[in-house]
């Protein structure tokens, strides 16, 4: 029996006075191993990195400040924009037949700042160019006036009213889509008369002229360009009659 215990004794080391040693957990034998510890850190650097990225991209999503570009966008009316309209309608196909008149009557008033054609000289090209804060900036279109006082805008071509809204900087504005391309468009506008979708006639009378933040200078006025395919075009090369067309509403 005394070879017994001897031999168990033996067989039982302890760690602790009075107590047996507990035999190591399948965990601790894999963190004994040399590259246990840097495999966890690595695992671990792994996941927090992962998770500040995760937040980070939300942050910036939810903090992202909203767009400042000015660029005239496309009005709506009664929840319905302008690519929803119908693509086709008879206000813009009769365009096709007409001649493109001057939105004023143009032999009454006086042009305050022409097109900017990079062919011209420099003394015209001087007077097209725009003063935006310490900046210039080219007119892609004609602005008339008379002694600071409104006059009628009408519609240079029958067609139908794409934008009609407030810009920031263009004051009231409205463009008018016609056939082949064409758009026409309105600035510095005031006692605006139509609004998205609304079918005009040639001569139709859709503002009077006003004033814009750009444009202030200028005090009353209204800037008319034309546009086709979505390129400035000089007015001046598609009109040849001083005078608006006289079509009433």
């Amino acid at each position: 029996m005394s070879d017994n215990k001897s031999k168990f004794n033996e067989e039982a080391p302890k760690n602790v006075v009075g107590g047996t040693a507990v035999k190591p957990s399948a965990w601790r034998k894999l963190l004994a191993k040399k590259w246990a510890a840097p495999s966890a850190f690595l695992a671990a650097a792994a996941i927090i990195v992962t998770l500040m990225w995760l937040y980070g991209g939300a942050g910036e999503t939810s903090n992202k400040p909203a767009s400042t570009d000015v660029e005239v966008s496309q009005g709506t009316t009664d929840g319905m924009t302008a690519d929803q309209l119908p693509a086709d309608d008879e206000a813009v196909n009769s365009s096709e037949s007409e001649l493109m008149q001057w939105p004023v009557d143009r032999s009454q008033l006086d042009v305050v700042a022409p097109f900017y054609d990079a062919k011209a000289s420099g003394e015209e090209r001087q007077a097209a160019l725009i003063q935006s804060g310490n900046t210039f900036v080219t007119n892609m279109g004609i602005d008339f006036a008379k002694n600071d006082t409104a006059f009628d805008v009408t519609a240079a071509l029958s067609g139908r009213v794409i934008v009609s809204e407030k810009h920031p900087l263009n004051g009231n504005i409205v463009e008018i889509k016609h056939a082949d391309g064409i758009v026409t468009v309105y600035h510095s506008l005031s006692d605006v008369q139509v609004k998205v979708g609304d079918e005009v006639k040639q001569g139709t009378v859709i503002a009077k002229a006003g004033r814009s933040e750009l444009e202030k200078d200028l005090g009353v006025h209204m800037h008319f360009e034309v546009r086709k395919d979505g390129k400035a075009v000089n007015p001046n090369t598609l009109i040849t009659s001083d005078s608006a067309s006289a079509t009433e509403n």
